[in-house]
């Protein structure tokens, strides 16, 4: 929670310049030694948001990328990570710490192309279901466990770090929930193992939008945002409008979905033909996994349906010390607008 110490940090929209990224990198360090020096285990979520949207840099790396401000951030960014390894190693601790690297959408677009960053073939961006919108970088980096360099091709989401996280601490997952996550320490572990039959659901809100098994992805909704929306500049799709695929209204393809194999056609644009031996056969496939997720799914209940400013952690431990307490407002709940 110590962003929280941050909140009301200047960023200067005109330059660029702040100085967050290195702060928080500060603070990770020390937290690290902190718990290394008391041998204390420890998990720590280092969640620099300097390439959101206004982006910023440190005074250091502003100007120093081929690619603007987005490139200086993430040069920034990609020098944090390799302080914090490094101190991990000079602690003596690499070998006994798992990290993964990911992010939790692809590149927003609609900041593009000073603010954005690029999801290569990958169809439009974040708040979007298609490629661009879901697929996020992994890394995962642990000295002595994972051989360096090696690259497999499971899916997997984020979902799975804690379900993963569980297992690499030697508990047992909560029996009394259904996890969503499934444990990738097989996959990370051992490269030959794989998890191929596991299939990937994409929502939007309550929707299921899409379903991903192994190469093809078959879509049952599509939608990149409202004609509202589009009509006044916003657009999540720039430069990549694909008829019947990348619709301004919402489509439903549940009787006929539109199927793509991913591997021949990243981008998806070229829908496969209906007509085809290959989309009969994918659909079969598709079809049950489809059923039986939709029939076993357990409803939870929306966290992010009803807003109430008095939910926020107004007085995070230690905020006496700094002066930074502050006081709870008024609870008011009120039905929360997600538009997209």
């Amino acid at each position: 929670m110590l962003g929280r110490y941050y909140e009301e940090f200047k960023i200067d929209k005109k330059t660029g310049e702040s100085n967050l990224t290195h702060m928080y990198l500060l603070e990770g360090l020390d937290f690290i030694v902190r718990q290394a020096e008391a041998r204390r285990p420890f998990f720590l979520y280092w969640a620099a948001d300097a390439t959101h949207a206004p982006v910023y840099a440190s005074k250091r790396f502003l100007g120093k990328s081929q690619r603007g401000r987005y490139g200086d951030a993430v040069m920034e960014l990609d020098y944090s990570v390799g302080r914090i390894l490094s101190l991990l190693q000079s602690q003596g601790i690499a070998n006994d710490t798992f990290v993964f690297f990911t992010s939790d959408n692809g590149a927003a677009l609609i900041s593009c192309p000073n603010q954005g960053g690029s999801n290569g073939p990958f169809l439009c961006g974040k708040e979007t279901t298609f490629e661009g919108g879901m697929r996020e970088p992994a890394i995962a980096w642990w000295p002595g466990h994972i051989k360096g360099g090696t690259v497999n091709f499971q899916l997997a989401n984020v979902m799975d770090l804690f379900t993963t996280s569980v297992a690499l601490a030697g508990l047992n997952p909560p029996q009394d929930r259904a996890l969503d996550g499934l444990d990738l320490t097989p996959v990370l572990l051992n490269r030959s193992h794989a998890l191929q039959s596991r299939p990937i659901f994409y929502y939007r809100g309550n929707e299921l939008m899409a379903v991903r098994l192994a190469e093809y992805k078959a879509h049952y909704w599509t939608w990149s945002n409202s004609w509202e929306e589009f009509n006044n500049g916003i657009n999540f799709c720039p430069g990549q409008e694909v008829p019947g695929v990348t619709t301004h209204d919402q489509k439903e393809h549940t009787m006929q979905p539109l199927i793509f194999h991913l591997g021949r056609d990243p981008g998806e644009k070229y829908p496969i033909s209906v007509l085809t031996q290959e989309y009969l056969d994918v659909l079969s496939r598709i079809s049950p996994v489809v059923e039986q997720h939709q029939k076993t799914l357990v409803p939870g209940v929306p966290q992010l349906n009803m807003c109430d400013v008095a939910v926020m952690n107004w007085a995070p431990a230690g905020c006496e010390k700094l002066g930074k307490c502050l006081k709870v407002p008024k609870s008011e709940p009120c039905k929360c607008d997600w538009p997209h």
